[in-house]
């Protein structure tokens, strides 16, 4: 299969300073090459460059759906296009507020609603609006993500050319990591450690040592100066992106190999899920 192969590294207010961090690759035999490192200053730009007609596989670092608890509560729809329309109408501070009421009625230690993906990838509600924002990245992103007439599998039928599916790259980086930080967006955090922990996890992923890596026999191709770029940026944005792309790779593989929904398992078509958890 030769269709390009995406991941993103999302942020909801993007800026020159924070950019949306694009890598673009493919696969060949086994190898994951990556092509180039894409940034975008604006949501626009984000989306004018994902609808572009051309055929392309994409993990993105963001919820692509609410948790079902959550939305029954709220009495909000529960068909995954009417909730999604629903959520894109509010703005952030109706969002943060009615959020922060729904926790707030709720016992200490279950404040928030959790999707069925949550635990297996290890991730953030998807509600969360603060550390990391998570909701308003979902705000922000899916309904490009629509705009931009691409598919997500099990949610929204598009372009069959055109495939999102929901990433989460601390899912691969814990496998080979497990909780050790190798990024940090704070310059007084970004320490020699974290540099280290960088070209470690750099290392396992070329030599195809991770655990979902293994089982897809795949492994990422880097350039030397691509290696040395992706250990050198501290706040770890573009290598969250090639984590996202492997995770994309991954997911081609699947569907090559005849599974019909990329790899993707029975998941509830209101809440989404996390491709390879």
């Amino acid at each position: 299969m030769t269709s390009t192969l995406l991941g993103c590294d999302f942020t909801s207010a993007p800026s020159r300073r924070k950019p949306i961090t694009l890598a673009v690759g493919h696969a060949d035999r086994g190898r994951v090459i990556l092509g180039a490192i894409e940034r975008f200053d604006t949501l626009d730009a984000w989306r004018s460059r994902l609808a572009r007609p051309e055929a392309w596989v994409g993990s993105f670092d963001f919820p692509f759906g609410l948790p079902r608890e959550l939305v029954a509560t709220l009495g909000w729809p529960t068909e995954w296009h009417a909730c999604m329309a629903h959520f894109a109408r509010l703005d952030r501070i109706t969002i943060r507020d009615t959020f922060a009421a729904f926790c707030r009625a709720r016992p200490l230690g279950g404040k928030f609603a959790h999707r069925a993906t949550d635990g297996p990838a290890g991730c953030s509600p998807s509600m969360k609006w603060v550390n990391p924002p998570v909701a308003f990245m979902l705000h922000a992103g899916v309904p490009r993500l629509i705009d931009a007439g691409v598919t997500l599998p099990g949610l929204h039928a598009g372009d069959p050319n055109r495939i999102a599916l929901e990433g989460y790259p601390g899912l691969l980086a814990r496998s080979m990591l497990g909780n050790t930080s190798y990024k940090s967006d704070d310059k007084s955090r970004q320490t020699p450690e974290r540099l280290i922990a960088r070209k470690t996890l750099i290392n396992a992923l070329e030599s195809g040592l991770t655990p979902l890596l293994q089982t897809a026999r795949l492994r990422l191709k880097l350039s030397h100066a691509q290696r040395d770029a992706l250990a050198d940026d501290a706040s770890g944005d573009s290598l969250d992106a090639v984590l996202c792309l492997l995770q994309a790779a991954w997911a081609q593989a699947q569907h090559g190999a005849g599974h019909t929904c990329w790899g993707l398992p029975d998941f509830d078509p209101l809440e989404g899920w996390i491709v390879t958890a």
